[in-house]
């Protein structure tokens, strides 16, 4: 005779099977679920936090090397130390440095500046920098300023070999106004046909003439007409995290400073460390970022950290 239903028995069967299927039928799509959501926060993380060192390191790469310094947090233009023999350890969350001009060095086709000035035609109120076009520096400047207003007459000039001494860069927010003591030299192009190769020393609080008497001038320099300024800020405690940032277009040689002259730019949100350190002149720098999707119960939550040494 033909069975039209099932027994109880494999009623009961049928019900155990599909409940033990649908047990680690729902634990695979789980842990499937919790390995997708931990693969991308941590694909995110680690593209984050790679892009955070190397827009850092990319600026780093053609510092004025001596000019390097840290910074604790505060408004104390005074609160600072050469980074090199520094002794705030994780303490400081700033890190400084002047920029040479690099893209005004390649230029288009030629160098916008040449690096070499020719000792022998060079005066106390010119230097002649031969195959130097301040002309055209004026205007690229100018477009890397963003139209500030910056331009070849806001720059100045480090001689490469000369006395770096740290406080001598205006880090502590007093404009250079001595060219002897001075690190950095502030400098002006010549207005006049034929003389875009003269570059003119400057008093950096007032922009007039200033001259060269007493000064070693050395045969190559490296021309700047920023400053840069990375910052760990707005850290919250309860999620120890923080936003970096930086800060760019402002002239430590005319008295100014990254927080009230410099322009700013958000480099990465969430960012739970942020480390530095040098010995000698080659620095490695540190960025970690953190996310409270993975470990939300924790204090800092999830981070992963790039690091990269700059020579």
């Amino acid at each position: 005779m033909r069975r039209l239903g099932f027994t109880l028995i494999e009623l009961i069967f049928v019900i155990v099977v599909m409940g033990i299927l649908s047990k680690f039928g729902v634990e695979f799509l789980a842990q499937a679920y919790n390995n997708f959501i931990y693969s991308s926060v941590n694909n995110s993380l680690q593209a984050r936090s790679a892009t955070a060192v190397e827009s850092i390191a990319s600026r780093l790469q053609f510092r004025i090397k001596d000019s390097i310094i840290a910074r604790e947090p505060g408004a104390n233009l005074n609160n600072y130390q050469a980074l090199s023999g520094s002794t705030y350890d994780d303490t400081a969350t700033i890190l400084e440095w002047v920029g040479s001009d690099i893209e005004g060095f390649r230029g288009e086709s030629l160098p916008n500046w040449s690096g070499i000035i020719d000792l022998q035609v060079s005066s106390t109120s010119s230097l002649n920098s031969p195959e130097t076009n301040t002309t055209a520096l004026d205007t690229l400047i100018g477009v890397l300023s963003h139209g500030s207003g910056t331009g070849i007459n806001n720059s100045a000039i480090y001689f490469v070999g000369s006395d770096s001494d740290i406080n001598n860069y205006g880090w502590n927010g007093a404009a250079l106004t001595d060219q002897t003591t001075s690190v950095m030299h502030p400098i002006r192009r010549s207005p006049n046909p034929g003389e875009e190769h003269l570059l003119i020393p400057t008093n950096g609080a007032t922009g007039l003439d200033n001259n060269f008497t007493g000064v070693d001038v050395f045969e190559y320099y490296q021309l700047a007409w920023t400053a840069y300024a990375v910052e760990l800020r707005d850290y919250d405690p309860t999620t120890q995290t923080g936003n970096l940032w930086l800060n760019y277009d402002y002239q430590p040689w005319e008295g100014e400073n990254y927080i009230d002259d410099g322009k700013e730019f958000l480099l990465m949100e969430n960012v739970s460390t942020f480390r530095f350190k040098a010995v000698g002149s080659v620095v490695k720098v540190q960025v970690c970022v953190g996310s409270d999707i993975i470990n939300g119960n924790v204090a800092g939550g999830y981070s992963i950290c790039k690091e990269k040494t700059i020579y």
